[in-house]
Formats: structure tokens, sequence, C-alpha cells
């Protein structure tokens, strides 16, 4: 019985040139809808902070930070406490270990111990700003933002002066209201009119 002779496997440059004219605008096609398909799904990944920053719901119940005792401030030094932000979202990252500035002011004329809290953000773009003991300064390293030792502004971009954080003082212990990212629109102390019912007036200063 004679033997079928079985022509060997066409090779890439033998293909009719018909064949390879049609096949170029399949993969342009593919590779095209791949890319649209990576790039719609990266913009919506990226997209989703901005959207929860835009829309996020104020709580209710305000979270407090623990800065420490009132012994471990002394009078009109200003000393800068980090911590781990309890309202940090996923995607946060080291942005979440923030931080404030805080100085004891001494008693009042009630006798009330008083206390000036800055957010570390600059008012202008929000980069954390640096304090220098030296010349009573803050400075900004991003646009060259100064304030003075109260927060007021001396210089710069800045449109107004550092935001002010609300804080308490709860058992012997100085706490602030866990701030979210200040902006002109919605400042730190704008949160003191969603604190919960019953909060007691003499804790918030």
């Amino acid at each position: 019985m004679a033997r079928k002779n079985r022509r060997p496997p066409m090779a890439e440059s033998d293909r009719p040139k018909t064949d390879l004219i049609e096949a170029a605008p399949v993969r342009r096609t593919f590779f095209q809808w791949l890319t649209f398909a990576v790039g719609g799904a990266a913009a919506g990944l990226a997209g989703v902070p901005i959207l929860c920053y835009f829309f996020r719901t104020p709580q209710s119940t305000p979270e407090w930070v623990d800065l420490g005792t009132l012994e471990e401030f002394p009078q009109n030094e200003t000393r800068m406490i980090t911590f781990d932000n309890p309202l940090r979202q996923p995607w946060d990252g080291e942005t979440a270990h923030t931080g404030v500035y805080v100085r004891y002011l001494g008693r009042d004329n009630r006798d009330r111990e008083q206390f000036l809290v800055l957010a570390i953000n600059c008012a202008h773009l929000g980069c954390p700003v640096s304090w220098f003991p030296q010349s009573g300064l803050f400075m900004c390293p991003c646009h060259g933002g100064v304030y003075y030792a109260n927060g007021e502004r001396a210089s710069g971009p800045p449109p107004q002066g550092l935001f002010h954080c609300v804080w308490r003082i709860h058992e012997g212990k100085l706490e602030i209201q866990a701030p979210y990212y200040p902006t002109l629109q919605d400042t730190l102390q704008g949160s003191i009119a969603r604190l919960s019912p019953g909060k007691a007036e003499e804790d918030i200063s």
C-alpha cells in the first residue's frame, strides 16, 4: 500500500501574504482592546480614593487620639506628636502616620488648662511644615510658606494660618479629635458641630 505524501507544516514566511495581512489587523484590535481594558481598570482604581474623599460621610461620633499626660507638655514649648490616624483608609499607606504640633499655653483667668494644637499640614497645598524653635517659625519646604509660633500666616503662598485641631482634656490626658485632611471649605474646627450629643462642654476647648 502506497504511503501518502505528507506536506511539512508551512513556515510563517511561506504563508500566503493575504493570510498575514488579514491576521495583522486582528492582532492590533486585540491589543488595542487589552490596552483600553487595563487603562480603564487602572483609572477606576485610582479614582476610588478621590471619590471617597469627596463623598465621605462625617462620623456622628468623633474618635479621640491620646497625645499624652499634661505633665509631658512644658509651658510655651512647641512639640510635634505623631500617631496613626484612626480615620485611615487602606490606601493611605504612610500618610496615615500623621502628627500635630502641641503648645501648652498655661492656665487662663478661669484656671483652665489651655493648649494650642495645630495640624501639621500647610494651608497652601497640605505639605507637612517644620518647626524651627531658633526663629520661632513654622516653615513649609514645598513652596516657602511661613507661619508664626501661634500658627498665623507670616508670608508665602498660604491663604491663611495653620489649621487648629479640636482638643480636650480627659482624665488627665490631652486628646484631639482624630483629624482628617483639612481644607479651607472643611476646616478641622468645623468638626465641633459634629460632636455626639451629651458630650460635656467643659471637655471641649
